[in-house]
């Protein structure tokens, strides 16, 4: 039964989506359906969380938008994402950077790795 819903799993597993880490800065394109158009939203910041499960793989990026502090959490594999695009790596020494929501202005910044 096992092999079975690991099978489905595989099928619907996204090979298009680009390695990355916290601490980089990622670009993910969404799908948004208003009424009977659709078009693609852009979602630019840094990526302060990961979660590897599989299909159930999500990733929490952050950006300041007017002043004030959005994160958003995409599942990895979801129909909804048009495409992911890495812009810049950053140099962190840890593996969640929740520590960023504390922080303002130049404190925020985060080193590229090189």
């Amino acid at each position: 039964m096992s092999n079975i819903i690991d099978q489905l799993n595989a099928e619907q597993l996204r090979a298009d989506i680009p390695d990355f880490s916290a601490g980089d800065t990622i670009v993910v394109k969404v799908r948004i359906k208003e009424g009977e158009r659709e078009r693609e939203q852009a979602f630019e910041g840094v990526v302060i969380a990961k979660r590897n499960r599989g299909l159930h793989s999500a990733f929490t990026v952050r950006k300041i938008s007017n002043g004030v502090g959005v994160e958003r959490v995409f599942q990895a594999h979801s129909p909804t994402i048009a495409s992911v695009e890495l812009k810049r790596r950053g140099d962190v020494r840890r593996a969640k950077l929740y520590y960023l929501r504390d922080l303002t202005g130049k404190a925020a910044r985060i080193k590229e790795k090189l």
